[in-house]
């Protein structure tokens, strides 16, 4: 018997018949948060980004084209390990060498932010010849924090050990983190730039080969209240969009992650708005488009 109105599948908007040997993009949940700081329950994000994204329309009149013929299968969430933030990073790691190996491209949701420590490990062993693009309001480039090299305010120490940066949005840094200011456009001079000029100076000071990291917090908290630290002062939807849509329709993308959604019990638009912006930002990196 068929049943009539059934829930679409658990997977990234909730695609039928999803292959991984005919996928473009492998989506990866991590469901860990262990080194938070301030509020804990980022672990609580990819399950609720998918269970959004299965109700957004798959056609956009913005992108024109229907974004599940990219091909995009789901895995099943990474089991976290709670050992140690660096055995959790060397699990991803482990991971993402397997999409790798298949000629995919990764992308996680988190989560906190420290599970991009392990997607990059993986890319640079295979090639440095990238930089992380980092949204983020805070800058996370502490060396140590509570104790590890591993912690979600460490991402950018760890990561500038093995390939460029460049940070966006940033408004909370501590002092040591000035010494490397010359690789962020912080959110104060944002405020006297259009999207196109701050499109253009991210398109500037990053290579051809981009790996794509949102923290939700880089989003003003009216619109994101959703997450561990939120940051007065941010982007709107709005904006992000059109900053993502000059710059990956211009750089190839390797590899994405998005984190720190932190759910509110009852408050459900987080939620879509976070499932929308990834829809976006795979529709645009497979939109290409000339000068």
């Amino acid at each position: 018997m068929k049943i009539l109105n059934s829930l679409p599948p658990y997977d990234l908007f909730g695609l039928e018949n999803g292959k991984y040997e005919e996928a473009k993009i492998v989506v990866l949940p991590v469901p860990y948060d262990s080194t938070s700081s301030y509020k804990a329950g980022s672990r609580e994000g990819p399950h609720e980004i998918i269970n959004a994204s299965r109700n957004i329309e798959l056609y956009n009149d913005e992108l024109n084209f229907d974004i599940s013929n990219i091909g995009i299968y789901t895995l099943d969430e990474l089991a976290p390990d709670f050992n140690s933030p660096k055995g959790m990073v060397n699990r991803i790691e482990k991971e993402v060498d397997l999409i790798l190996s298949d000629s995919k491209i990764p992308l996680m949701i988190g989560g906190e932010h420290t599970i991009s420590i392990g997607a990059v490990n993986s890319f640079a062993k295979i090639d440095k010849d990238f930089t992380y693009l980092h949204f983020d309001a805070h800058s996370d480039s502490r060396d140590e924090y509570s104790g590890t090299k591993y912690s979600h305010a460490c991402v950018i120490a760890r990561v500038n050990e093995l390939v460029d940066t460049y940070s966006i949005g940033i408004r909370s840094i501590e002092e040591q983190g000035m010494k490397n200011s010359k690789n962020i456009l912080f959110m104060k001079d944002i405020h006297n730039m259009t999207t196109e000029q701050i499109s253009d100076s991210i398109i500037k000071n990053s290579k051809e080969r981009i790996y794509l990291s949102i923290d939700f917090d880089v989003l003003d908290p009216s619109q994101m209240p959703s997450t561990g630290t939120p940051e007065p002062d941010g982007f709107s939807f709005y904006e992000l969009k059109e900053i993502l849509k000059k710059v990956l329709t211009k750089k190839q993308v390797i590899g994405m992650d998005f984190v720190e959604l932190n759910p509110i019990p009852g408050i459900i638009y987080p939620n879509f708005l976070a499932a929308k912006l990834i829809y976006f930002a795979i529709g645009f990196s497979f939109n290409k488009k000339e000068d």
